[in-house]
Formats: structure tokens, C-alpha cells, sequence
């Protein structure tokens, strides 16, 4: 190993020693029991199936009530970790921003009637996404910063737990701000440097959380549903008296944009082609300042004053094939930026493809942390459990370049007559490495 590996080695012990101090710190009531709990899960070898399992663990130094009573009386200082979280060395992308995802997970909880604050979870059956579900359970909104190049890996910065009676955009927009301010005085983001993107799946309505976000170093990137109508920019003083030579009220929104007419489209204002091994050619065409036409209901109902006028870049990707063999339909992005040139909207659409990394996170916390596995009596008790989720995540992070991976075999097992079969481990070792993409 050279000298230049040893001093990253000791860069990364160093990072990883110091988040495990600032978390002691951040555990203010059974502090210790919390400790040697975050400890147990990154020690226990196989899947997290149970919390009381993890008393089992070596680095466990109590028993199994004091690891009941530290989840259902503790305490977590959240504001200072989240503070912690935010001062940690932050992922970014190939252009040098910051690039965060915000996402809702479900805490499925079908078997505990009992249960405070629960809701029903919007989920997909076993026949795909025509067969939707509403499951009782926790929903979880989160905030994570995406990494570039062949990896899935998240830095999680946040976690809310949804409540009857929230807004979900609102929820996830107070929690950008919290999450923007912390990186500026943490130093992780400084005056002059690219904005902070921020994208959302099309349960969310870009425009509107880029509303919501106004007055913040931030491009919202959001995915939008492909029957949407939107309108085109407002015509100048001289189109209009072109277009109305009899006069009357300028128009406040130009003409329609149908994502499903083609021929109300018009030319676009920038347009790419790109050859790719995953998807084959990618075509994109953007629209600059197309926004949509707002009404006093729904989301806006309460909004005092005149409605604000909200445009951004419209982008269609087209691809030839899909890596499942489905069919490649168009997908449809709405950026809170305008005047975009033609390598902008391909780093935008390149960008929000990482937006699915956050889906493998959240995989690697179910299946292997065992986030959902605890049957936990009250709301409060889970958002600990979550948080100590999030802190054994994020030495994993740190210290991954630390790890060698390990993948063990299956104990060989026999297929027919004479044939055996040797497979590797699913786990391989999993809070090594996690998911890598």
C-alpha cells in the first residue's frame, strides 16, 4: 500500500471517528444504549430481521430491555444531526453542485390497528403498477445528495415522518430550506458556486415546488405526467397586436402545450441526440419558459393575491430501449431554469436519472438494515429507530473505501442428479459495499 493510500485511509477513519463522536453527543437521553445499537447493526453478520436479535451482537453491552426502553424513552437531538450530517463531506456531480433527491418511503404497519398517526400508504400490488394498493403505515419524506459515476450510494440528510394532517410538497419543501441552510453554515455551499439541484418524482408538482422554493440557490428538476397541458410563453406586444389586429386584453398565457398533441408543440428552442450503451439513442427537445396555467383550487386554494406566474425549461427525452425490454415511453421533465442550451438539458436529463439511486438506498435499508422489521408500539419510537437507520447508513458511507469485499458463497447445493450449483451470498456482504448500481 503506498503512502498516498495511507493517507486516505486515515483521511476516512478520521471522518468516520469524528461523525461517531458528534453522534454520541447527538444521543442526549440512553445515549449509551442508542450508541451500542447503531454499534449492533453494523456488526451483525446476515439481514436485520429484529431489534432484540441485535442484543446478541458482541458489541451490544446490555440487555434486551434496556435496548426496548432507550427506543420507546430515548432521545435523539435531530436539529444538531441533521447539522452533523450536512458537515460531512458531501457527494456531488460530474459538473461540481450539490445534487439532492427528495423522496417518500412507507413504513408499512397493516398489523398494528393500535398504532398512533398512521396512514394509508400508497403502494403497488403484485400486478404491477394497475394493481395500486392503500396499505396502513408510516410514510417517510427524506433528503438525500446523489453521487455521480457507476455507484448508487447516498448521503441521507433528512428524515420527516408524514402526518395526517401535512402537505406533503409543504413537508418536502421545509425540509430543502432546512437542509440548504445547514450546507451554507456548515460550508458545504458557498456564494458563486452552481446552484443546488433539486429533483422530484411526479408525485410532487415541479412548478409548485419551485414556488415553495423561491428566494433559495436552487433549480428544481421534477418529472411530469405525460398528460399534462401547460402553456407557451406570453406573447410580446407586437405578436399580439399581429395575432389580435381587433384589440382587447393582452393574453396572460400564450397558446396550449399539450404533451400528448404533438402538433401544439411548435419548435423546439434546443434539441440533442446522444448514443448511449444503456438506453440506445436519446433524443431530447426543450421548450423554454412554458409554464402552467394556475387556478384558485386544489394546491393554490389559500394563495392570497395574484397567482404567480412560474416558468421553466420543458424537456422530452425519447429513448430507443428500455434495460427491462419495456416499452420505451417519452418521459417528460420540467426545469425551474430558463434559457437552457443544448448541453444544459442533457446535463438535466443525465442528472435526474441518478434521482433512482435513492430508490436502492432505500432498499438497502429495508432489506438489509432492517428499517420496517421492528414492530414498534408509537410513532415516536419509530422516528428514533430511523435516525440510528440513518447514522449506521452513513458510516458505511464513509468508511466504504476503507472495506475489501467480501463475497461468500452458499453452502453448495444439489440441482437434479449429479449437478451442483454454487451461488454467491446475497448479502456479499452488503453493509460493505451496499447497493452499487
Amino acid at each position: 500500500m503506498s503512502v498516498l493510500d495511507h493517507d486516505a485511509l486515515r483521511d476516512v477513519f478520521d471522518f468516520a471517528s469524528r461523525f461517531r463522536e458528534d453522534l454520541f453527543d447527538c444521543l442526549t437521553t440512553r445515549g449509551d444504549e442508542l450508541f451500542d445499537l447503531t454499534d449492533a447493526l453494523l456488526c451483525a453478520d446476515g439481514l436485520v430481521t429484529a431489534p432484540v436479535d441485535l442484543t446478541l451482537v458482541a458489541e451490544h453491552r446490555r440487555g434486551h430491555g434496556a435496548m426496548y426502553d432507550a427506543l420507546n424513552c430515548g432521545n435523539v437531538d435531530v436539529p444538531r444531526l441533521r447539522q452533523v450530517l450536512a458537515g460531512l463531506p458531501m457527494p456531488q456531480a460530474a459538473d461540481g453542485r450539490l445534487v439532492l433527491a427528495v423522496d417518500v418511503s412507507n413504513w408499512l404497519r397493516p398489523d398494528a390497528p393500535t398504532s398512533a398517526e398512521r396512514l394509508f400508504c400508497h403502494v403497488y400490488g403484485r400486478g404491477g403498477r394497475s394493481s395500486d394498493q392503500f396499505v396502513p403505515g408510516w410514510p417517510y419524506s427524506f433528503v438525500a445528495a446523489l453521487e455521480s459515476g457507476r455507484t448508487s450510494w447516498c448521503q441521507l440528510l433528512d428524515a420527516v415522518r408524514l402526518g395526517p394532517d401535512d402537505d406533503v410538497a409543504e413537508v418536502a419543501a421545509a425540509q430543502v430550506r432546512r437542509v440548504i441552510v445547514d450546507l451554507i453554515e456548515m460550508g458545504r455551499w458557498h456564494v458563486g458556486d452552481r446552484d443546488v439541484l433539486v429533483m422530484f418524482d411526479a408525485s410532487y408538482d415541479a412548478p409548485r415546488m419551485a414556488h415553495l422554493l423561491d428566494g433559495l440557490p436552487v433549480e428544481v428538476l421534477g418529472r411530469m405526467r405525460s398528460d399534462r397541458v401547460m402553456r407557451r410563453p406570453t406573447p410580446s406586444l407586437k405578436e399580439y397586436a399581429q395575432s389580435y389586429p381587433q384589440g382587447g386584453r393582452p393574453p396572460k398565457h400564450g397558446k396550449e402545450f399539450r404533451f400528448t398533441k404533438p402538433d401544439t408543440w411548435g419548435e423546439p428552442d434546443a434539441a440533442t441526440v446522444q448514443v448511449t450503451d444503456r438506453y440506445g439513442t436519446a433524443r431530447a427537445m426543450a421548450w423554454d419558459r412554458i409554464h402552467p396555467r394556475l387556478a384558485t383550487r386544489s394546491a393554490w386554494i389559500d394563495h392570497t393575491g395574484e397567482l404567480p406566474l412560474i416558468e421553466g425549461t420543458l424537456i422530452r427525452l425519447q429513448v430507443d430501449r428500455l434495460p427491462s425490454g419495456g416499452d420505451p415511453l417519452p418521459l417528460w421533465l420540467w426545469s425551474s431554469a430558463t434559457g437552457l442550451s443544448g448541453e444544459d438539458v442533457d446535463v438535466r436529463w443525465q442528472a435526474f436519472l441518478r434521482r433512482f439511486d435513492i430508490e436502492h438506498l432505500f432498499r438497502l435499508m429495508k432489506q438489509t438494515l432492517g428499517w420496517t422489521r421492528p414492530r414498534l408500539r408509537t410513532p415516536e419510537a419509530g422516528d428514533r429507530w430511523t435516525w440510528l437507520i440513518i447514522a449506521a447508513h452513513t458510516q458505511l458511507r464513509l468508511l466504504r473505501g476503507a472495506a475489501a469485499d467480501l463475497r461468500r458463497p452458499r453452502p453448495t447445493t444439489r440441482y437434479g442428479v449429479g449437478k451442483t450449483t454454487r451461488r454467491p451470498d446475497p448479502v456479499s456482504n452488503a453493509r460493505a459495499f451496499g447497493p452499487q448500481g
